[in-house]
């Protein structure tokens, strides 16, 4: 049996868009065990992908070196004997484990100072690839080759039990349209929809029949607070009520979500849930939702994107421009459901 060690990114939408490289990597080696070295808050996204035998947690804080603790793992995964380590992160840290692992082949694109500790170093032609989940799937063919054109969309499910559960849980009710808020964007507030936005946007939503959840980490919680505290008190603020399975539940009942450029966002495409997906610093040119229900929604300024977590010029004019009565435009009056809602 062919085994494989992917070193996953550490963001939640990067996962998601590691689905597609993980499905090549079954085409090109059937039957083969593939195993995931990801971050505690991913595990039950990896727990969601069929093509994944086994997550492992990586247990390293972003930026943190740990050379020895690196060390101490890949020593212990000696004994899984892994064929092929893939590793998507280009930092020098990364490739640390699966080289101390011993794993013979060691795939990954140039980044800090990495050779010798990957043997199968690739150069990436962002022209070609600009496309992250593109360049993810690179890493899934054999040197050389290139990747196979169209690449198959992530996709996740909800079982009518998981959501159930979680509806039960958070005395839910579907008796109507749902429309799903992500508000938050964990890399910082240049990819964030104002609040009052967001506020009037469920105003006008609630008019048209819809309940409103909003969505999100604990973080977020204050986000969602200041949006109910607009005229908003019949919405639900959900952010930080429920982990990532059950945040994944909850958007299979939408019947709308809108969403800033998030993990949520990539989750919601997955899901395959029609969405509006808003974009100010960031760009759907390198991390798109990948569904054809998910339309994007953005000002093409000339300043924009400069994907920087504040807006560097001070006036945030790629989300400020874009205003309710614009996205408001793009919501059906009649929304469709279908076979994912309860």
């Amino acid at each position: 049996m062919y085994k494989i060690l992917v070193i996953a990114p550490s963001w939640v939408g990067d996962t998601i868009l590691v689905q597609p490289m993980l499905m090549r990597l079954k085409q090109r080696h059937p039957g083969a065990q593939i195993d995931v070295l990801a971050p505690p808050w991913t595990a039950a996204l990896l727990r969601q992908m069929p093509e994944t035998h086994k997550g492992i947690i990586n247990p390293f804080p972003h930026g943190a070196l740990k050379l020895l603790a690196r060390y101490r793992l890949g020593k212990y995964l000696r004994s899984a004997y892994y064929d092929q380590a893939i590793v998507l992160p280009n930092s020098f840290k990364s490739a640390l484990v699966p080289f101390f692992a011993n794993i013979p082949l060691r795939t990954g694109f140039t980044g800090e100072m990495r050779y010798g500790l990957l043997n199968d170093v690739r150069k990436l032609d962002k022209h070609n690839l600009p496309l992250m989940v593109e360049r993810f799937a690179q890493l899934a063919e054999a040197p050389g080759d290139a990747i196979q054109r169209l690449l198959p969309q992530p996709r996740l499910q909800a079982s009518e039990e998981q959501r159930q559960k979680i509806l039960g849980k958070l005395s839910l009710s579907v008796t109507g349209p749902i429309a799903v808020f992500c508000p938050g964007a964990e890399y910082g507030p240049a990819k964030r929809w104002p609040i009052p936005y967001f506020a009037e946007l469920a105003q006008r939503l609630r008019e048209q029949g819809y309940a409103v959840w909003l969505v999100g980490s604990a973080k977020d919680k204050e986000i969602g607070e200041k949006i109910i505290a607009l005229g908003n008190e019949a919405c639900r603020n959900l952010c930080g009520a429920t982990d990532l399975a059950e945040a994944i539940a909850l958007l299979s009942c939408a019947d709308l979500v809108v969403s800033n450029d998030s993990g949520l966002m990539h989750l919601a495409a997955a899901l395959d849930r029609p969405m509006l997906a808003l974009y100010g610093s960031s760009s759907p040119q390198f991390t798109p939702p990948l569904s054809d229900q998910a339309r994007v929604i953005k000002l093409d300024l000339p300043c924009s994107p400069c994907f920087k977590r504040v807006c560097p010029l001070g006036h945030f004019n790629c989300m400020m421009q874009l205003t309710p009565q614009q996205v408001v435009q793009h919501i059906p009056i009649q929304p469709n459901k279908n076979s994912n809602s309860p």
